[in-house]
């Protein structure tokens, strides 16, 4: 037998309507199995004190309850025994049993099936969907979207300056100083919509990097193969190099060579060095005014490969 609504709720038979409601709302958030997942027996408890709140919610139910003419689970009360028309079924069974709403289509004056969903909404981000077969199944909980991933290919010069890049769709991406090969940039709430309400995801994209004729990098060092002229290596001397950050003054030793390295101090990325192989590259004319100086007794005894498997 189902239990007094008033004493479920814990209100008097005298309690106006916002008395009631305003007791509901403290023992659904109390008891409902969201926040009871480590406690089941929970569950029926709230099962009762929904079912209370959907009688005395019904100013009609309440009335005919008061009134004796249905029992506390909405059940006609007949003081014959048995039953109407001779089948025993109640034609004033208003399907209440449990968490079983009000059934018929009945619409509760003080709010019903509204009421009821406004409360869950409220309490517990539940989709009542009106009350037609009990409680109704709680809302599917909102989900982010899906991730769109890209793909992009940037010139080496562009991934240590770092930028922007337009990438298909109007999705413009920020590049950020010395990026990686292989990094992957984020940019959130550009992905596929979300459900339910749920975030967009977000825009993943991956970085590719060109290969470069004089730069590289290891880490924060940025390597690079400067070609000098011949000029350069036998006098040596201040030259301007340009790099991507800005051009540098460097000094070549007299009588450089091809090979020779060079450092300079937080040049590189993000802090770190630079590091300069000297390459030398003789012009046009160079080989022709060499011919003589080449043919002299001092360089013919010069082996430049001694040593070579030492």
């Amino acid at each position: 037998m189902a239990k007094d609504p008033y004493k479920l709720l814990g209100v008097s038979r005298s309690a106006s309507d916002d008395e009631i409601r305003k007791a509901y709302r403290k023992l659904a958030k109390k008891y409902h199995p969201d926040v009871n997942k480590d406690k089941p027996q929970m569950a029926e408890k709230f099962k009762e004190i929904s079912a209370a709140y959907s009688l005395l919610s019904d100013k009609d139910m309440k009335k005919r309850y008061d009134s004796g003419q249905v029992d506390s689970s909405g059940q006609q009360q007949n003081p014959f025994g048995g039953g109407f028309g001779g089948g025993g079924r109640n034609p004033f069974n208003t399907g209440f049993g449990g968490m079983g709403g009000m059934g018929g289509g009945r619409r509760a004056s003080m709010g019903g099936s509204d009421d009821m969903a406004e409360l869950f909404s409220s309490l517990f981000g539940m989709n009542m969907g009106g009350m037609q077969g009990g409680m109704q199944q709680r809302r599917r909980p909102a989900q982010k979207g899906a991730d769109i991933r890209y793909k992009i290919t940037l010139p080496f010069i562009d991934a240590v300056t770092g930028g922007t890049k337009k990438l298909t769709g109007g999705l413009t991406v920020k590049i950020p100083k010395g990026v990686e090969e292989g990094q992957v940039l984020r940019v959130v709430g550009k992905g596929k919509p979300g459900v339910n309400g749920g975030p967009k995801g977000d825009a993943k994209v991956e970085i590719s990097i060109k290969s470069h004729k004089y730069f590289s990098r290891d880490g924060k060092k940025l390597r690079l193969t400067l070609p000098i002229s011949l000029k350069e290596a036998v006098t040596g001397g201040v030259i301007s190099v340009p790099l991507p950050g800005g051009d540098v003054e460097l000094k070549i030793p007299k009588g450089a060579n091809t090979g020779q390295k060079l450092r300079l101090k937080g040049k590189g990325i993000a802090g770190g060095d630079l590091i300069v192989t000297l390459a030398l590259i003789m012009a046009e004319g160079d080989a022709a005014s060499l011919s003589d100086w080449a043919a002299s007794k001092e360089t013919q005894n010069f082996d430049p490969r001694q040593g070579l498997l030492s």
